[in-house]
């Protein structure tokens, strides 16, 4: 693996650090990132926890909140 030399360099200043294992660790943690990103989706289980929000969302009071006023005033409290 390439890295600059100010990298190279401060690398070579930790030198009780095992770089090859850090480097690893890293690829090892952003593969099982990138495979958990491309999994198929259980479109069952998105389908519960769809209908779980909103028992949820239906269960709170409705919202007394105007977004175009607020976003007035706050554009207003700029000039």
């Amino acid at each position: 693996m390439r890295v600059d030399s100010g990298i190279k360099s401060r690398m070579a200043s930790l030198k009780d650090v095992n770089w090859a294992e850090v480097i690893r660790g890293a690829l090892q943690e952003r593969i099982e990132v990138e495979e958990e990103l491309r999994r198929p989706i259980d479109r069952a289980r998105a389908r519960r926890a769809a209908r779980g929000i909103d028992a949820i969302r239906n269960d709170l009071p409705p919202l007394r909140f105007d977004s175009t006023t607020e976003v007035r005033r706050w554009r207003e409290s700029r000039k």
